[in-house]
């Protein structure tokens, strides 16, 4: 039993005890002294209540957070054992299921159609230790998301939040107006009236759809065995990764891609300020002064920056006159997190002189720049006609996805940076 509740028991006893003696006309010196008593021991246990449900409050704290990540947990525990080669066995020659592996795909199942095998994201992770020329695997213990598959990436780099969805759309209502503080003008006057509060939404639907295509040779499934799985997992992580980093960015909204950062700025509301100048410190302060200015970003260690290779190396080679410091020494030692990219950038072009472009976000009251929406797991679908001939098998891998972004005051693009 908790202590909190035994002294609320104790407490309630005494308040008993003393209703009783309270209520006589003359009480003996014993049922005074005994008031006293019960006074002192209930004051006493004021005290001690207090710092009851000050310590149990911290173990709630804690059997809470372990009630939320358990079932996580569970499901990264089962997903890590899940086989990608059972999955290609089953569709080769139909081989049946076993073990963990068996499990997930019912689990998946359960969730939502799938025309193939359901793969987890998190067997795609490329775990410690493994290799196809030799060594023992080593397999990492891997988190239920979909950051851990694209940890790595530009996309994650920048603050944008990965989220796994399930079935049906999902949409972000972002505040745009809402209560107004206000001063009484006079003794009597009154404080401006309340003020609607407005929203609009950001909505994720499943209308984009990638798809990664392999060929697994009859030799390859005889012979590989188990380093067949390693094979297939890192080829599929590194397609999805690229292409994913990629369309965040740069995705068309067209042709089957939705719509990336720098194509929908005009439609996210996200600000374009032209540089046209040599890419330097003080022109990347001034953007991160701006940012600050439009309470986007509350410090310069909260932005964070997205540029090419080539703008480093021309920065990096600008040193400031008779010293040994470069302008990119400034850049890094003031701005938060700077990143380098030649998947979310276009190649610099034109000129001369040649430019190119680069990106701030920052992530305000916990709320990211960007969301990245991903449904259900990746749906890997045999076909064993088109490259009958040969005995090949050719798999497709599946996985639908969504970008959008909460804020456009969040994230400012700078062009012509030269």
């Amino acid at each position: 039993m908790l202590d909190s509740v035994k002294i609320q028991r104790r407490q309630s006893e005494i308040r008993q005890q003393l209703a009783e003696l309270v209520g006589k006309d003359k009480p003996t010196e014993d049922e005074t002294r005994s008031m006293e008593t019960l006074d002192a021991e209930y004051r006493s246990n004021e005290t001690r209540y207090r710092a009851a449900l000050v310590a149990e409050d911290d173990e709630r704290r804690e059997a809470g957070a372990e009630l939320e990540t358990r079932s996580d947990r569970e499901w990264s525990e089962l997903a890590s054992r899940f086989e990608v080669r059972q999955v290609a066995l089953a569709l080769d020659e139909g081989r049946a299921l076993s073990g963990q592996t068996a499990e997930v795909v019912e689990e998946l199942r359960s969730a939502g159609g799938f025309q193939g095998i359901p793969v987890p994201l998190e067997a795609l992770e490329t775990r410690a230790g493994e290799t196809l020329a030799g060594g023992v695997p080593d397999p990492i213990r891997t988190m239920p998301t979909i950051d851990r598959l694209f940890a790595a990436s530009s996309a994650t780099r920048m603050g944008a939040r990965m989220i796994q969805v399930g079935t049906g759309e999902i949409e972000y209502p972002v505040g745009t107006g809402g209560a107004q503080p206000g001063w009484a003008g006079s003794e009597t006057g009154d404080v401006p009236g309340p003020q609607a509060y407005t929203t609009v939404d950001r909505p994720m639907r499943p209308d984009y759809t990638l798809g990664v295509q392999m060929k697994i040779t009859r030799k390859a499934l005889k012979q590989a065995g188990a380093g067949l799985e390693q094979a297939v997992r890192r080829d599929m992580s590194a397609a999805i990764q690229q292409e994913v980093d990629r369309v965040i960015f740069q995705g068309s909204g067209s042709g089957g891609e939705p719509l990336g950062i720098f194509p929908g700025a005009s439609t996210y509301g996200i600000t374009e300020t032209a540089i046209d100048a040599a890419a330097s410190y003080a022109a990347f302060r001034a953007a991160a002064v701006r940012f600050m200015t439009a309470n986007a970003a509350n410090s310069l260690g909260a932005i964070n920056l997205l540029l090419r290779p080539e703008v480093f190396d021309g920065m990096d080679d600008d040193l400031l006159t008779g010293t040994a410091v470069s302008e990119w020494d400034r850049l890094t030692a003031k701005i938060g997190n700077v990143v380098l990219t030649t998947n979310g950038i276009l190649a610099p072009a034109g000129g001369p002189p040649v430019e190119s472009t680069a990106l701030l976000t920052t992530a305000t009251n916990g709320v990211a720049p960007v969301f990245c929406g991903m449904w259900g797991a990746v749906d890997m679908i045999r076909d064993p006609f088109s490259d009958a001939k040969s005995g090949q098998l050719r798999l497709t891998a599946l996985t639908t996805m969504d970008v959008t972004v909460a804020r456009g005051v969040q994230l400012e693009i700078l062009t012509g940076v030269q």
